[in-house]
């Protein structure tokens, strides 16, 4: 039987469609449509399917709900306030309003209950994917007593048609990730019209032909038990991810919008809301009603996995010796004292910082308990290659080894989505040049904080004889863009190790950018907080005329320049910044003590110089595509040489002391 009282069922579904249909309606804007077909689907998995805790949102093994389709977030809204997660009548009122806790789309950290940042459609089934290998890997690690949960995704025709949601699901498949539960809502429906307009395929057969095991509910959308016995046959499958398939219809029961396009967004006013509430028995003259028995079952659902929290609870108390780590996992953390197994590099020694990224990655596997990492089939390429560990897989669920595929764009949001289900540290590599195929996941992590670790290598024109394709010209300066992302671009392999000190220790994404060739370990990188700080004051010379500023593997171009301007009488200073974020977050006593105000300051980067104003007077870059030849004669062709640096340095003074 229902844990929901059966008398109240209808009601509880029709409250749910009227205050999707009310809070857009208040606020002018929104999406009712989806919410309103969508809201019997919601109604069994809160009350009848889902195992949570309302008065512990955030406990670790809960079920997780993924809103793919996170236009229709006035329905995980309006589910989170009647099950009573924090959210009140007044936070639907002010849905889409400025300071709200009910953004236009749900955001992740922004609104307890909301599991990832949904809105560009097909992420959220990437992000869905990615808790189904957190879980998997967590329940295989320390056992199904602390973590055993259900992933669901609710998602759309839209969430289908982009091609994230076909890498996704590729992957998926292929690792029989079979606690994941997507809910097809099969309305037809397009901002544009009819899915017919652009759309011919056969989602059950295309998710069959993944591996997926698939359940055509077929015109069940109103029929409760049925939909419950659907997802309950999903989640029986102990050997694939599962496709729950529902034809729904738009705005359902709305006597003149259901199955209109229009009603994909704002379209229900007035005269046909009140319409709609006749046709459900709401009073047609009160908005945002929720009556007291209907809010109190709700909430008596929204408690009813309590005794489950409180069990788990005296299982993670019983882990013994396996709890430090089970907790460093949940913190996304290493052990006490992890970061001293991090290598350090002697100056002198020459050495690729992807390969020392890849060094710094292998010292940590043991103390940073919940690494995983892998690559987008440049997994050695890109020193993401774990020695000797398992490949996570169906039969290894618990390795620490991930293969992506060719698959850049899922890779990306699957990171952030075991991420933000908690318990691994996830890190995904490939060619900078590809960043570009993620940059959507990437954007995404900086939104919602997610501790994912992205590492790109081949970070210039130093790749060589690939050519412009995969040579990086304006990507690092395009990831510097994105709010929120710490972009470590580190000059040898002891700011690597930093760097990996602080993307480990510090909240939310980081990016490495890493050399293909080797470049030489300089004087002055080990043992300081310069990269913590985000730039630092590598070479000194008394009463610097000039100060050289570099980036990654420029920065030992700065230093060789500084060096045959010190034999032309020429003072000049080198600083290495290898984060500009950190180097923001500075005081400007700080920043000024680095970057003396007064003297000329000149940036040496291999990519655009778009940017570099921010921080110095003359930026040195490359403002154009890059050739194929050997990387060495393409740096040296594209003016990344000392003698240009210090010609160009040279040229700076004089021209600063002309303007004097």
């Amino acid at each position: 039987m229902p844990a929901f009282p059966a008398a109240l069922e209808s009601q509880g579904i029709s409250v749910i469609r009227g205050l999707a249909m009310d809070a857009p309606h208040q606020a002018r804007s929104g999406h009712q449509g989806t919410a309103m077909a969508m809201a019997p689907l919601a109604h069994v998995l809160w009350t009848r399917i889902m195992s949570y805790d309302a008065d512990d949102p955030t406990w670790p093994d809960r079920d997780r709900f993924v809103l793919s389709a996170g236009h229709a977030s006035i329905l995980l809204y309006s589910m989170l306030h009647l099950t009573g997660q924090g959210l009140t009548l007044d936070d639907l009122r002010d849905f889409r309003q400025w300071g709200s806790r009910t953004p236009g789309h749900p955001e992740a950290g922004h609104t307890a209950g909301v599991e990832v940042t949904s809105g560009p459609l097909g992420q959220g089934i990437a992000n869905a994917v990615g808790m189904a290998l957190a879980e998997r890997w967590l329940r295989h690690r320390f056992g199904a007593d602390v973590c055993d949960h259900r992933v669901f995704a609710l998602c759309s025709d839209g969430d289908l048609s982009e091609g994230i949601s076909h890498e996704a699901a590729s992957l998926a498949g292929h690792q029989r990730l079979d606690r994941l539960v997507c809910l097809y809502d099969d309305n037809r429906i397009t901002i544009d019209g009819p899915t017919d307009l652009s759309l011919s395929d056969d989602a059950a057969q295309r998710f069959e032909a993944y591996g997926w095991h698939v359940v055509d509910l077929g015109e069940a959308a109103e029929d409760l038990d049925a939909l419950e016995t659907g997802i309950r046959t999903a989640m029986a499958v102990d050997d694939a991810p599962s496709m729950v398939i529902v034809r729904s219809h738009v705005a359902f029961p709305s006597p003149g919008q259901t199955d209109n396009h229009e009603a994909h967004g704002y379209s229900l006013f007035d005269e046909e809301i009140a319409a709609t509430k006749a046709v459900m028995g709401l009073p047609a003259d009160k908005s945002f009603y929720v009556p007291d028995d209907v809010l109190d079952a709700y909430r008596a659902a929204g408690r009813r996995s309590a005794s489950e929290r409180l069990a788990w609870q005296q299982q993670v108390e019983a882990l013994g010796p396996q709890r430090s780590e089970y907790e460093a996992c949940l913190a996304g953390r290493g052990l006490p004292g992890w970061e001293n197994k991090l290598p350090s590099w002697p100056a002198g020694e020459s050495v690729a910082t992807r390969k020392a990224s890849s060094a710094c990655l292998n010292a940590m596997a043991d103390v940073v308990p919940g690494l995983i990492a892998g690559g987008a089939d440049l997994t050695g390429n890109t020193g993401t290659s774990l020695s000797d560990a398992e490949p996570l897989s169906s039969t290894h669920p618990a390795g620490r080894q991930i293969y992506f595929g060719i698959r850049e764009h899922a890779m990306g949001a699957v990171l952030n989505g075991a991420a933000l289900h908690g318990g691994v540290v996830p890190i995904g590599g490939t060619f900078l040049v590809f960043s570009d195929y993620m940059r959507p996941a990437v954007r995404l992590a900086a939104l919602s904080g997610a501790h994912s670790i992205f590492v790109w290598s081949h970070d210039s024109v130093g790749v060589g004889e690939d050519g412009p394709t995969h040579q990086p010209i304006e990507h690092v300066m395009s990831l510097r863009a994105i709010p929120g992302l710490r972009v470590f671009r580190p000059s040898d392999g002891n700011e690597v190790a930093e760097a990996w000190r602080l993307a480990v220790d510090l909240d939310g994404p980081s990016a490495m950018i890493l050399t293909r060739q080797n470049v030489p370990v300089l004087e002055g990188t080990a043992a300081n907080d310069g990269v913590a700080r985000g730039a630092y004051t590598l070479v000194d010379r008394p009463n610097p005329e000039v100060i050289l500023v570099g980036s990654g593997s420029e920065v030992s171009l700065c230093v060789d320049a500084a060096t045959a301007l010190s034999e032309q009488g020429v003072s000049a200073r080198v600083v290495s910044m290898p984060c500009w974020e950190l180097f923001a977050e500075q005081d400007p006593a700080y920043q000024e003590g680095v970057l003396l105000p007064g003297v000329p300051k000149l940036s040496v980067e291999a990519g655009v110089t778009l940017g570099w104003e921010r921080w110095v007077d003359l930026p040195v870059g490359i403002d154009r595509f890059g050739a194929s030849a050997p990387g060495a004669e393409v740096l040296d062709k594209l003016g990344m040489n000392p003698a240009n640096v210090a010609a160009q340095a040279v040229s700076l003074i004089e021209s600063e002391e002309q303007q004097r």
